[in-house]
């Protein structure tokens, strides 16, 4: 594997219409992290809504709780975006990526309408998994067709730019959100969202053109635009190269503080900061925008100017970010009032989002065209089942379980739920260390791969031991917490957790014992 990958003759010539497509498809992006990103500015009111509201035994009368919402903001939303997605990405490798993007617009945005239709708990989160299905054949075709756009030295920046989506949506989000929440309703804010995204997705369908695979690579990867990789091939050279898994990993960790950020630092202003959903809507959206945006164009230049160096720098570039972000988000927790809160959240948000460019550029520069979209996805699938799976789902438990604390300790009700939302995000502090962690594996394996100028592979012994630590820490986390009670808790979602976590030990030992055989015939095939 070269260090630094040579392009076509003619490829630094990026056409208008390249540009054209581009702007079309971080318009769309835009939408999906606008109906992404609403439920979260909008919990407050969610939670209260009176269609929401339910008796206890005693007569007292409560809306949702702070671990209903995480659920639904995080665990089953990214559930059905993950798996769908990689099979979405597997279909686009070999169809319209285009069409694929158009059905998956107009899907998800007609479920973001019905959100806010929604008239119980069960109806609203079918509606929210909804939205995952139809988000899941959002990103990973767009990544594919701007890699056929534009060559390889300057993919950083397109996919950088296609990013800005990110910040933009959510900025959108809250402006929007807070304002329409506050004049008509929170319900009115969703109807309107999905109304706009349908259109957008015409719009989309009329303009973009779906382009040649391989269009904008070296001669020895064009050649290869034409092959049809399998699902099972893709998927195990991805998880069997330590360069890709890390960088995956790297991701999740990387957003699993990110999302948690995202789904819950408006409810952390407004109830424990006391921001009103005036200013929330002006200062937060503002901040959101420029800090993420800022952070989605630096890390994208920089990576591209950089990679130019070494391939390494696809790691560093993230590591050294998250490194500086970490004491930010620490005193952002343990602020008293929100302008400070807002001066010590921009850097946190700016530093964050340097994840995502750099993986992005190195999962496209590093594969076959005819795999992208379905490595793409996999990417996708990791970062947002660690990240958007666990980090607002971690939260909202965490914030419930700390509020019912306090409030048996003697605190104020309201008290004990501000404080113990801020209890909540301090401790995401530490998974600020874990991403680094695995940025630090990640910048090895990549060294690995540019000393040998070839992918290497270890047969899989990274992706087990991964999974055999996970089943085993997770099997020994519930038998500490829960007893044998917690072992053995026929609940539907303890259940469905201790299988997951039997298997992945499984899996994992399995990968472990065979990874030797595996690794060395896969480098041999690698250097033949």
């Amino acid at each position: 594997m070269n260090d630094t990958a040579a392009a076509p003759l003619g490829a630094q010539r990026t056409s208008l219409y390249a540009w054209i497509v581009l702007a079309m498809l971080a318009m769309i992006y835009i939408f999906n992290f606008l109906d992404r990103q609403l439920m979260s500015v909008l919990i407050e009111s969610i939670k209260n809504d009176p269609a929401f509201l339910k008796q206890l035994p005693d007569g007292t009368t409560v809306g949702l709780t702070d671990a209903e919402m995480g659920w639904m903001t995080g665990f089953w939303f990214p559930l059905v975006y993950t798996v769908l997605g990689v099979v979405v990405g597997f279909l686009a490798d070999r169809t319209s990526r285009r069409n694929i993007l158009f059905v998956g617009a107009t899907l998800w945005s007609g479920f973001t309408a019905m959100c806010g239709l929604s008239q119980n708990y069960t109806t609203l989160l079918l509606s929210r998994v909804g939205v995952g299905v139809g988000e899941a054949a959002g990103a990973p075709p767009s990544y594919s067709i701007i890699s056929d756009y534009f060559p390889a030295e300057k993919r950083g920046i397109a996919l950088a730019l296609f990013s800005m989506g990110v910040p933009l949506g959510q900025a959108g989000a809250i402006a929007f959100g807070a304002q329409v929440s506050e004049a008509y309703g929170w319900r009115t804010a969703f109807i309107a969202i999905g109304v706009a995204g349908v259109i957008a997705a015409l719009l989309m369908v009329f303009v973009v053109r779906e382009p040649k695979r391989g269009a904008m690579d070296p001669a020895k990867l064009a050649a290869m635009a034409g092959e049809r990789s399998s699902f099972g091939a893709t998927f195990w050279q991805f998880i069997s190269r330590p360069a890709l898994l890390w960088t995956a990993m790297g991701c999740g960790l990387s957003a699993f503080v990110g999302y948690a950020a995202l789904g819950w630092n408006a409810s952390f202003l407004l109830r424990t900061l006391h921001m009103t959903p005036a200013e929330l809507s002006l200062w937060y959206a503002l901040v959101i925008g420029v800090g993420i945006g800022i952070g989605t164009i630096a890390s994208g230049f920089i990576v591209d100017l950089m990679a130019k160096r070494s391939k390494v720098w696809y790691a560093l570039t993230p590591l050294i970010a998250m490194t500086a972000a970490t004491p930010f988000w620490y005193l952002y927790t343990q602020a008293t009032d929100w302008p400070t809160g807002l001066w010590l959240l921009i850097l946190p948000l700016l530093l964050n989002i340097f994840y995502l460019a750099p993986a992005l550029a190195m999962v496209n520069n590093s594969v076959k065209p005819s795999q992208r979209t379905m490595s793409s996805a996999i990417l996708l699938m990791v970062l947002n089942f660690i990240g958007l799976g666990g980090g607002p789902t971690l939260v909202g438990i965490l914030s419930t379980n700390f509020s019912a604390n306090k409030v048996a300790a003697g605190m104020d009700k309201a008290l004990a739920g501000a404080e113990g939302l801020r209890d909540a995000l301090l401790w995401m502090t530490p998974f600020f260390g874990v991403a680094v962690f695995f940025m630090v594996l990640q910048a090895i394996a990549i060294h690995r791969e540019v000393k040998s100028d070839s992918p290497v592979s270890d047969g899989g012994f990274s992706a087990g031991i991964l999974l055999l630590l996970t089943g085993i820490a997770g099997l020994g986390a519930r038998y500490y917490f829960g007893g044998v009670a917690g072992m053995t808790s026929t609940d539907v979602m303890p259940l469905m957790q201790l299988v997951l976590l039997i298997l992945a030990a499984i899996l994992g030992l399995v990968l472990v014992i065979g990874a030797g055989a595996r690794k060395a015939k896969a480098n041999a095939a690698a250097n033949a």
